[in-house]
């Protein structure tokens, strides 16, 4: 599903492209069979291609990534997080309005700079399995 402005991920590009950036990252986090997931798809293309130069965009199928969705704690799709510094920083879940989106998208440019201390670290090491 990606396209010259988005990025489909996967457990081997995600740290290069969400992680190691300095620009902020929204994430839509999808499966097949969601129709919201599919109405909503034009629109973040859109807005892709609109800020792309400001911002990275990235798809994730959550069943062919299962470890990231559970890692995020992805529960519904469409889910739409956003990283500032490789951490998460907003998150929104469900049929949300895409003018929404778009204002979300603008925000985390605008403020960029900030959003890091609002962010929260990510402790790899430790994880819900034994």
């Amino acid at each position: 599903m990606s396209s010259p402005v988005t990025m489909e991920l996967n457990d081997l590009n995600w740290e290069n492209f969400v992680e190691k950036t300095e620009k902020p990252v929204i994430v839509m986090f999808y499966s097949e069979k969601c129709p919201h997931c599919r109405t909503i798809m034009p629109y973040f293309e859109e807005y892709a291609g609109k800020y792309h130069e400001k911002m990275r965009f990235g798809l994730l199928n959550i069943s062919d990534a299962i470890w990231l969705s559970e890692k995020f704690g992805v529960m519904a799709t469409p889910t739409f997080k956003f990283f500032c510094g490789g951490r998460p920083v907003q998150e929104m879940v469900g049929a949300v309005y895409p003018n929404i989106i778009e204002k979300r998208i603008a925000e985390m440019i605008e403020h960029g700079a900030e959003c890091v201390e609002k962010s929260t670290e990510i402790k790899y090491e430790i994880t819900g399995y034994g």
